[in-house]
């Protein structure tokens, strides 16, 4: 997409169930291969057995009781992850939530910036979604760029030596993640669960 076709700006109030329908979407597309690595780990299909194993006691089915856990594991990785990147953000110091427009009008993306817990850790991106039907089209990259500059302004302006950008990215989002690399960000740690990592962390100096 041209760049002259493309600017980001604030969200408006009435845009609100969009930009909320980008970032739902945005997650579904990465919480079934999030919740397929995590409990593909030793560590919980240990934890699982031993579930199912201690409700084969209290329930009559065994199918049920080799299930239900699963179930219940699943359900409980999802509704983290949409509490976490699904819903809008709550207000910063760095502004926002932004979008970013097409020149007919139509939303296509979503950023949404915070800073960091310690001084020297830089800004962090809280939200970045891009519609489904605008990705690979440069529109991720421009939401990035942009954030890149309003992470350097705000370091400029809290007299910080460095300006700093993280991206926290789940761990199955690998067309987030070859974005970032390209765009020369390196992944430094993250957290997850029982030793193995769910969310990656990207950084770059800016």
């Amino acid at each position: 997409m041209a760049p002259s076709h493309l600017s980001v700006r604030e969200m408006r109030e009435d845009e609100k169930p969009l930009v909320l329908e980008i970032l739902k979407a945005g997650i579904q597309d990465t919480e079934n291969r999030v919740a397929l690595h995590a409990l593909t780990r030793p560590p919980a299909l240990l934890l699982l057995a031993a579930a199912s194993s201690g409700l084969r006691f209290v329930l009559a089915s065994f199918a049920l009781a080799l299930l239900l856990p699963v179930f219940l594991a699943v359900a409980a990785l999802k509704l983290g992850l949409r509490a976490r990147w699904g819903s809008l953000p709550p207000p910063g110091g760095l502004g926002g939530p932004w979008v970013a427009v097409r020149g007919s009008g139509d939303v296509c993306g979503v950023l949404a910036l915070a800073p960091g817990t310690n001084s020297g850790d830089g800004a962090r991106v809280t939200r970045l979604s891009v519609s489904r039907w605008h990705r690979r089209r440069g529109v991720g990259r421009r939401l990035l760029a942009f954030a890149e500059a309003r992470a350097r302004a705000w370091a400029g302006g809290m007299g910080e030596p460095q300006a700093r950008l993280v991206v926290p990215v789940a761990v199955a989002a690998w067309g987030v993640a070859g974005l970032l690399e390209s765009c020369g960000y390196q992944a430094e740690g993250g957290w997850g669960c029982m030793g193995y990592t769910l969310v990656k962390e990207f950084s770059k100096d800016l």
